[in-house]
């Protein structure tokens, strides 16, 4: 008895020690933040699609539902809440209802390894293999799709949940081979002057690929201007100037992995009604609608943590120094977050612009586009980037001349890629043209009737 209640007292002090300590406090904040942001994030990026593309189509969007239309959205989620959950009756029941959840739960889930600032985020953030779950978690919303499209037994839904299979299928593979370039580029810099890690040691950790886009070395070095402006923040050297390419290809196949325009075809309104949505109303369409924006959010801020220096801006590095007060860190943090946020909205922005500029394409663009141009462009990236990495270190040569020469080689490609794809685009449009420019010649040959001449 003495030795249960000493072994309780000591273990509740422990726990009491842990809740109230920094971590726990640290893992709360990410907590909630992880939660609350993709349904914010889906919010604010419906509200800022209606007044972008109305602004870019000279309209005007939601003006009548509060200041400027801004109150709209709440109205939208009070009728969804409120709207009636309707069942087909000879639909699958379980997997119709279950259908929502499983769409959504992986795009929640692939924000536990998603860093927002130096030191919020989740116990996740910390995982060697981050790249890794993310592509696992990303490849999961299939599942929901097709299960949805199964489940309502419904003709529009099926064809439209097998559309999204096979289309997200495709091009997982060349989204997951755009992001090995990066892991590549980690592997070569490990351990050389200004860069973490051991040498030839690459990560696959989203935190860790974060660091390695800034260096300890900058102008005005130890002048306090400039450390603020400097110290973590070292745009030069993010991934973006030495895989452009890639970065375009990761965000082309997150369009196609998010089924937003132009890859829209699993719920092409003007041939399949709503695809894959055509049975469900309410809370559960909501909750698809909720997916669909959240893994932009997710797309958003991997391309940021990858490409664009994650949380790196002015003031942060130097803010969250470990010689800094308390106080100062807490600035910095959310500093950072809001350097973060800033970013991943203004990559969602292009999501919306790319809606209202381009036309959806058709079942074989889409697939040709996947497996004969994206694929092999993003294995020639690895080769190429593997092949300059054995030259560096055949010569011995710095990581200066091998950033340099990879870059060079990556921006003539994207140029390259650019006019690949128009030229291609022109081609199938002049093709798939070319029956009704044949019918009308033809037209225009047959002569006119005799009672028509006469006439």
């Amino acid at each position: 008895m003495i030795f249960g209640s000493v072994f309780a007292e000591a273990g509740g002090a422990q726990l009491l020690r842990g809740v109230f300590s920094l971590q726990f406090a640290q893992f709360l904040v990410a907590l909630v933040f992880a939660i609350l942001f993709p349904v914010t994030s889906a919010a604010v990026l419906n509200f800022a699609e209606r007044k972008v593309m109305a602004w870019m189509q000279d309209r005007v969007g939601p003006i009548h539902t509060g200041p400027k239309g801004s109150l709209q959205l709440l109205a939208d989620i009070g009728k969804m809440l409120l709207k009636e959950d309707v069942h087909p009756a000879a639909s699958d029941r379980l997997v119709f209802l279950l259908a929502p959840a499983v769409f959504v739960a992986p795009m929640i889930a692939t924000f536990a390894v998603l860093p927002f600032s130096p030191f919020l985020g989740l116990p996740g953030t910390a995982l060697e293999v981050g790249i890794l779950y993310y592509v696992a978690m990303s490849s999961l919303d299939v599942v929901g799709v097709v299960m949805a499209g199964w489940g309502s037994n419904n003709k529009y839904a099926l064809i439209g949940g097998l559309r999204s299979a096979a289309q997200m299928i495709s091009y997982e593979l060349p989204l997951m081979l755009s992001l090995i370039g990066v892991i590549m580029l980690t592997s070569m810099l490990a351990g050389t002057p200004g860069y973490p890690g051991q040498s030839g040691l690459g990560t696959i950790s989203v935190k860790e690929i974060i660091s390695f886009q800034s260096v300890a070395d900058w102008p005005g070095k130890g002048l306090a201007f400039w450390d603020f402006v400097f110290k973590g923040n070292t745009p030069w050297t993010w991934f973006l100037w030495v895989q452009p390419l890639m970065l375009l290809i990761y965000y082309i196949c997150g369009l196609a992995e998010t089924n937003r325009a132009p890859f829209d075809l699993p719920e092409a309104e003007s041939e399949l009604v709503a695809g894959y949505l055509t049975e469900y109303s309410g809370l559960r369409w909501a909750m698809f609608f909720l997916g669909e924006y959240g893994n932009m959010t997710v797309v958003s801020a991997i391309a940021t943590s990858l490409f664009l220096g994650g949380w790196a801006g002015p003031g942060v590095g130097y803010l969250t120094a470990s010689d800094m007060a308390w106080g100062w860190q807490v600035l910095g943090n959310l500093l950072g977050l809001g350097y973060f946020v800033t970013k991943v909205y203004l990559l969602s922005v292009v999501f919306i612009w790319i809606r209202a500029t381009l036309p959806r394409l058709r079942s074989d663009q889409l697939m040709q586009f996947a497996w004969l141009l994206l694929l092999p462009i993003t294995l020639g990236n690895i080769l190429a980037t593997g092949f300059l990495s054995l030259l560096a270190n055949a010569f011995r040569l710095s990581t200066f001349p091998f950033l340099l020469g990879l870059g060079v080689l990556n921006w003539v490609a994207l140029l390259g890629f650019l006019w690949l794809v128009g030229r291609v685009t022109r081609i199938t449009t002049r093709k798939a043209q070319a029956p009704a420019f044949q019918a009308h010649l033809r037209l225009r040959r047959v002569p006119p009737r005799v009672d028509e001449a006469a006439s």
